[in-house]
């Protein structure tokens, strides 16, 4: 089981953040290194990359605010 963590030290630590989209369902596989997922923060977009390979387990829906080293998902 791998955790997929919200990356610290990509935007400031006050601005508010939330997953956009998740690009893959609860239960889909996914491959290391894939683009699982868009972080809008204000008006600026990051990527959620796949730390591993497996089946994914959303943990926070999408347009829900998040922080830095939320857990946003599992990979197992």
């Amino acid at each position: 089981m791998t955790d997929v963590t919200i990356p610290f030290g990509v935007w400031r630590a006050d601005d508010e953040a939330a997953i956009s989209a998740w690009l893959y369902a609860d239960g889909d596989a996914v491959a290391e290194g894939a683009i699982i997922a868009e972080i809008m923060v204000e008006k600026s977009s990051y990527e959620l990359i796949a730390s591993a390979t497996g089946t994914l387990q959303i943990l926070i829906a999408a347009e829900v605010p998040v922080r830095a080293g939320a857990v946003a998902a599992r990979i197992v």
